[in-house]
């Protein structure tokens, strides 16, 4: 028989899951947001900035940088697996607030640190560092969306948060095409690009990292607002403060004139397990089994995200693009990224999760046989930009599909395992690949990136999960 805090516990969180809408101060969100705004300029500020890095700090051609780019691109990978399985069930244990600040602080000293790097080795150490906060960073914000959005709009307020994160990369890529690339007539350049010359001709590159550093100290300081998800609460016990933070959303939400919904079947939750998160995982067959099918989706489909979204600037050049010309391509494509966000926020809850990796692997491919069929970049650009909306709309549905898949007690660590891991194959698929740009031409050379996530969406479509739609403590109990 359930105790009375286990009823009490439950019937807080059907309160929490009969909310029709945002609760929290929409403010809250734009914090969220604006920190995954930061963490994805630091992940894409090395598409175009890396062809600069490699003339100027490691002394290469820029025909090199595909090359140099696969090991810097697996040292990314390792930082994030390492902060995401390492960090991330912290997470799990001392509450979902204070890890998104410490998570925050790594990424600016770890940017910070590559803005002064003085060769290869440090540079990849950098890289490492930054990315460590990133692997636990977008575990835990997917998890706290998730944890306090309406059950039935989960998808799209984690798609919303992915919209600030797809700023982030857009920022990061013209900026990066700004300040390392020399100008040249558009759309082959930007004629008023300042890394030809100057200042800008050998440190375009350190001003990229200067301002991730700077960036990523801003969000730091506007995390401090977050309010801790009711439902870690709940797990731990802390069930006085949980109901406190769900009654103050249920008058939010009154205020604004909606209706709360029916209370729905009250489910008593697990309360302050003794077991590590991950041993939470691995004796339990239902989550084992979930974490079997998701890993090896992540790890195939993060070949081609990471092959794109680090390297397409690097791989056009490999394949003779001039350097101006190549980044322009890249910039075109980042547009895609943020469509494909804007995509996933009206439409990710109208299909389950699983299916949007086979339509995302579909025109990842049809994007990326336009970009290089054709000499004209204006067609190149279109297909750019056809090939991020692609490989880019699974992503936060995806985020969701997850965080949905396991426990509270486990969510974050879940999240760590399956995506933390999934980016080892983003890493060792980006090696394999930058060997394929020396042994393929382009065409062939895009049609096995893109095949990468094609199969990953085979293995997700036939043996996914439902989720969408269903109360967290109905699909993951």
């Amino acid at each position: 028989m359930a105790s009375t805090d286990e009823i009490k516990a439950g019937e807080i969180i059907a309160r929490l899951d009969r909310i029709p809408t945002w609760a929290l101060n929409y403010v809250l969100l734009g914090i969220l947001g604006i920190g995954e705004l930061f963490t994805f300029f630091d992940i894409f500020n090395i598409n175009v900035s890396f062809v600069q890095t490699t003339l100027v700090l490691f002394h290469q051609p820029v025909s090199a940088a595909a090359v140099l780019l696969g090991p810097v691109v697996l040292g990314n990978l390792i930082g994030y697996v390492i902060g995401s399985l390492i960090l991330s069930p912290i997470s799990d244990r001392i509450g979902r607030r204070d890890m998104l600040m410490v998570t925050m602080l790594i990424t600016g000293l770890g940017s910070l640190y590559n803005a002064f790097t003085p060769n290869y080795l440090n540079f990849l150490a950098a890289r490492v560092i930054t990315e460590i906060e990133i692997g636990a960073d977008l575990a835990i914000v997917n998890t706290y969306v998730s944890e306090v959005a309406p059950t039935k709009y989960r998808a799209r307020y984690v798609s919303e948060i992915f919209i600030f994160s797809t700023t982030g990369g857009f920022l990061a890529i013209w900026l990066g095409l700004l300040f390392t690339t020399p100008a040249a007539p558009f759309p082959l350049g930007l004629p008023f690009a300042l890394g030809g010359s100057g200042f800008f001709a050998t440190n375009g590159w350190r001003l990229m990292y200067i301002i991730g550093a700077i960036l990523s100290f801003i969000g730091l300081g506007l995390r401090f607002g977050l309010p801790e998800s009711p439902r870690w609460l709940i797990s731990k016990g802390r069930i006085d403060e949980a109901e406190a933070i769900v009654k103050l959303m249920e008058q939010r939400v009154m205020r604004r004139g909606k209706q709360l919904e029916p209370l729905p079947k009250v489910i008593s939750p697990y309360i302050q397990s003794k077991r590590v998160a991950y041993s939470e995982i691995f004796r339990n067959r239902l989550y084992l089994k979930r974490f079997i099918i998701l890993l090896p989706v992540w790890f195939l489909a993060y070949t081609t995200v990471y092959s794109i979204a680090s390297g397409l600037t690097s791989l056009l050049v490999s394949k003779g693009y001039p350097a101006p010309e190549a980044g322009m391509i890249s910039a075109f494509g980042i547009t895609g990224f943020i469509i494909a966000a804007l995509i996933a926020a009206i439409g990710g809850e109208r299909l389950e999760r699983k299916f949007w990796m086979g339509i995302s692997a579909a025109v990842t491919l049809i994007g990326g046989l336009i970009m290089v069929a054709t000499t004209n970049i204006i067609i190149s650009g279109i297909g750019a930009i056809i090939l991020f909306i692609g490989f880019n709309t699974w992503v936060p549905i995806a985020y969701t599909w997850v965080t949905e898949s396991f426990p509270t007690r486990a969510r974050t660590s879940g999240f760590a395992l399956t995506d933390g891991l999934g980016h080892l194959g983003g890493g060792i698929g980006v090696l394999g690949v930058a060997y394929l740009s020396t042994v393929l031409t382009t065409i062939p050379l895009f049609i096995a990136i893109s095949l990468f996530l094609i199969i990953a969406a085979l293995i997700a479509m036939p043996l996914g999960h439902p989720t969408a739609g269903k109360r967290l403590d109905e699909v993951s109990p």
